[in-house]
């Protein structure tokens, strides 16, 4: 089958990396420490995706800027104490190898921070592959469209040859927006039900599901 995709853009909390669970935690946390209502586990994995102060002004839109700041201050805290200890989805580095070896260009758009990717690509090595990524610090939060218009802007790829995959309604909105493909996996923060609700293109019940996919139709 002919190459359909030459950009392959991937989130990474719950896409490539199994740490979903660590952000939700870290953010119920801040939330006790600040002496602000916990959210429960739902509504802290609906925020995953999103920028680290669109996130907590989410949860807390009656919180004052004194108190997003002690909630981001302490979830990074509790975060950056744990992460290194978060492992890749089985199958993710061999993967990123042969996609990079079969011509692909890749990117990363997530809701990290610079600061965050950077430690993450080194700690894992994977940097080498990617050749552009953007993070929530730089641009506008998913869903807005920025992070994929300035990746396949700066890559020369067009739109109708690049495909956004993650494990979000926000990343899968911010395909949309976009106007490029989406791939949803069911594997990480949101329920498969309301990634379907977006219509992807294909959504994964684990990565070794979408990396066949993406074998046979990329």
């Amino acid at each position: 089958m002919a190459e359909r995709f030459d950009l392959l853009v991937f989130d990474w909390d719950g896409t490539l990396a199994d740490s979903t669970g660590l952000i939700a935690q870290s953010i119920q946390v801040a939330f006790a420490e600040a002496g602000l209502s916990v959210p429960n586990r739902e509504a802290a994995n609906y925020v995953i995706g999103y920028g680290l102060h669109e996130a907590m002004q989410y949860l807390a839109p009656q919180a004052s800027a004194s108190e997003v700041v002690a909630v981001v201050e302490a979830y990074k805290a509790h975060y950056l104490s744990r992460d290194g200890a978060i492992l890749l989805f089985d199958g993710v580095a061999d993967a990123l190898a042969r996609y990079k070896a079969a011509g692909h260009v890749l990117a990363v758009a997530t809701g990290k921070s610079r600061r965050g990717l950077d430690r993450v690509l080194e700690q894992t090595g994977l940097g080498v592959y990617f050749d552009m990524t953007r993070c929530a610090d730089e641009c506008h939060s998913k869903p807005h469209p920025q992070m994929l218009e300035e990746i396949g802007s700066s890559l020369m790829v067009p739109a109708g040859r690049t495909v956004m995959i993650g494990d979000t309604t926000h990343d899968l909105q911010m395909a949309i927006n976009a106007g490029v493909a989406g791939l949803g996996v069911s594997y990480g923060a949101h329920p498969k039900e309301n990634l379907a609700e977006l219509t992807p293109l294909g959504l994964f019940d684990s990565f070794h599901e979408l990396d066949a996919w993406l074998h046979q139709h990329a």
